[in-house]
């Protein structure tokens, strides 16, 4: 089992930058990938991020390219998404995700890949 606890959300105006940070307990960190989703209302949850369990491989959604970045902290059990320049269709619900994986530089973008989910925060970007 993987618990996930998301941070770091709020409301900013266009332009802004917010940092999420997900926090992972219960399993040896090291063995996850981890991934960021995000659900805008009335739409199908979305890929953002993603990165392998060294954090030598990464990925970011074509929404989000050259603005979102994901890393992680092994020392601190923690993954992060760093987004700049947000803009107002970024507002969303923003999803941590884990998937227990034996491989080191794999990475996953697809929802059902993962086997355990945190319970969400809210990012909300104003014009």
């Amino acid at each position: 089992q993987v618990q996930l606890v998301e941070s770091g959300g709020g409301f900013v105006q266009a332009g802004a930058s917010l940092r999420l940070s997900c926090a992972a307990s219960g399993r040896t960190f090291t063995t996850c990938v981890m991934g960021w989703f995000r659900q805008a209302p009335g739409k199908e949850r979305e890929f953002v991020a993603a990165i392998s369990r060294t954090g030598g491989s990464t990925a970011v959604g074509d929404s989000v390219k050259g603005r979102f970045a994901i890393s992680r902290d092994n020392a601190k059990n923690t993954v992060y998404l760093q987004m700049n320049s947000l803009h107002p269709e970024d507002t969303a619900v923003y999803y941590c995700a884990a998937k227990i994986s034996s491989y080191y530089t794999q990475y996953y973008t697809r929802e059902y890949e993962y086997d355990y989910w945190g319970q969400g925060i809210q990012v909300t970007v104003s014009s």
